[in-house]
């Protein structure tokens, strides 16, 4: 209800600026009709793997006592995050696939780009957050205990989240705010910023500016926070002496480092580009790439690359054969 008013506000004020649009019509990914089937197999592949790979780590962090520590804490936010953002724009696009006019509400565009936003910069946040997680783990391991409580975690999660959400109002506020009267096809397969801001008739330059103002303030921040903890973690592993030890404690960074650069490197170039290289193809496939393809690649490198979990998942899978 509290997400419906935020839209209806904001398609009250835009209405006011004499937005004339009452629904979007998305062109979507491809219209070469000897594509459509093999994608729309690829990408319901990938949804459902994305999916079952998301829950089952949610799930088995929850269910298995053995990993009911911070990181892994951190990892099933993770997990949701991406499990959400993947979900706002999959089924709608899916569905999409085969119908002649894909047609999305002013309504509908709103809260798909509101709660994507909301989903993707929580998972940004989370990313540095898990970062500071293993500075703590590997820099001050006497101590982690202390630090990384329980409150200390709950408190980390909620201005998480809270920064997922006023990052969302920003980016959703300052995209709807501009008046769309005339053209209504967005050139995406979902509603996204750029095409949205291509449609607008008035001046967008004032909407971007924010925009990127908050996405290089809140990305540049996380990014300090991810570089300054793995800065440390990095000198800290030098100066442990056996090889078995800078092994296992490089081995508890190595997943994370990849889904950061896998991330920050996708969302940083679609949002922080300059407006003249904008291509609507490259910036097609970069999305597909973001949306779809990381929140499938995810558990797989946290599992196939955790041998933690690995371990803890065969024996919680032993104890219940012996009560069998």
């Amino acid at each position: 209800m509290i997400f419906t008013g935020v839209a209806e506000s904001l398609q009250a004020v835009t209405l006011g600026n004499k937005s004339f649009v009452k629904e979007f019509v998305i062109m979507g990914i491809t219209n070469d009709p000897n594509l459509l089937h093999v994608l729309f197999v690829l990408f319901l592949l990938i949804y459902l793997l994305s999916v079952l790979g998301n829950t089952s780590i949610m799930l088995t962090i929850l269910i298995i006592n053995d990993l009911h520590r911070p990181m892994y804490y951190f990892l099933g936010n993770f997990s949701f995050s991406d499990l959400c953002y993947s979900t706002v724009i999959s089924p709608k696009m899916l569905s999409d696939f085969f119908l002649e006019r894909k047609l999305i509400s002013f309504i509908g565009c709103v809260l798909q780009l509101y709660f994507f936003a909301v989903f993707a910069s929580t998972e940004c946040y989370i990313l540095s957050t898990m970062a500071y997680d293993r500075y703590v783990a590997i820099c001050h391991p006497l101590l982690y205990v202390i630090i990384m409580n329980r409150r200390t975690c709950v408190i980390l999660t909620l201005i998480v989240y809270t920064g997922g959400l006023f990052t969302a109002v920003i980016h959703t506020s300052c995209t709807f705010i501009l008046p769309f009267c005339g053209p209504n096809v967005i050139n995406h397969f979902y509603c996204d910023i750029p095409p949205l801001m291509e449609l607008s008739c008035a001046d967008t330059y004032m909407s971007k500016t924010i925009i990127f103002s908050v996405v290089f303030c809140f990305g540049l921040f996380s990014v300090i926070v991810v570089l300054a903890s793995y800065t440390y973690i990095f000198f800290t592993i030098l100066t442990i002496h056996s090889s078995e030890g800078r092994r296992r404690a490089f081995s508890t960074c190595s997943s994370h480092l990849l889904c950061v650069a896998l991330f920050y490197g996708t969302v940083f170039f679609m949002y922080l580009r300059p407006a003249s290289d904008y291509s609507v193809t490259q910036d097609k496939i970069v999305s597909v790439f973001y949306t779809m393809i990381i929140p499938m690649m995810n558990p797989i490198i946290y599992c196939l690359r955790n041998k933690e979990v690995k371990e803890a998942v065969k024996a919680y899978i032993s104890r219940l054969l012996v009560h069998i």
